[in-house]
């Protein structure tokens, strides 16, 4: 899919049940197609739910909570979306906190869909340009972000995207931002 090689490169996956479930997989196979090890971070522990739309999908294991997990340990986030998933998630500290790390160390995060809520809650989408699912474009404008409707946004390590028809786009550019590594223009 790519030409981006990220051997070795730990990548977290943050959330929780409702999560849609092909802005989960899509992704993660493509950090696992590129040599990249991905984990699934969630606020608790055991497995979650996934979503095809409003439809039960599969279950997943859960790695490690979001209270265990350390950003210093990782190269990168993803933050799929689903409202349940992404509503749940926005109001979780350890989510919050989990989050806003990736950016006080300019470390790349990729959100897609509903999953940019999170980062409102979390304090760092003030001046920053990203899109999101279309409904979510008032919360994000009234906490600072440029938002435009556009199939992927990168801002300095930091990919957003609309919806699952964007993931070949989000994908592509979630690969490229790991293996660029590190963004100081990223903070938070």
């Amino acid at each position: 899919m790519s030409g981006h090689n990220i051997a070795g490169k730990k990548v977290a996956f943050l959330l929780t049940d409702g999560v849609e479930q092909v802005e989960l997989t899509s992704p993660w196979n493509a950090v696992k197609d590129a040599g990249g090890e991905p984990t699934l971070v969630a606020p608790r522990s055991g497995t979650l739910q996934g979503y095809k739309g409003t439809e039960k999908g599969e279950t997943f294991h859960i790695d490690m909570t979001a209270a265990e997990a350390d950003a210093a340990d990782f190269h990168a986030l993803v933050l799929p979306g689903g409202v349940v998933n992404a509503d749940h998630l926005r109001v979780d500290k350890d989510a919050q906190a989990f989050a806003r790390s990736f950016f006080e160390q300019h470390k790349p995060v990729a959100a897609i869909c509903h999953g940019p809520w999170l980062l409102i809650d979390a304090g760092v989408v003030r001046g920053r340009n990203l899109t999101s699912y279309r409904t979510l474009q008032t919360d994000l404008k009234n906490a600072g972000a440029n938002w435009s409707d556009e199939e992927v946004v990168v801002d300095h390590g930091l990919v957003t995207s609309r919806n699952p028809r964007d993931l070949p786009a989000f994908n592509a550019k979630l690969l490229e931002e790991i293996a660029a590594g590190e963004h100081r223009g990223k903070t938070a």
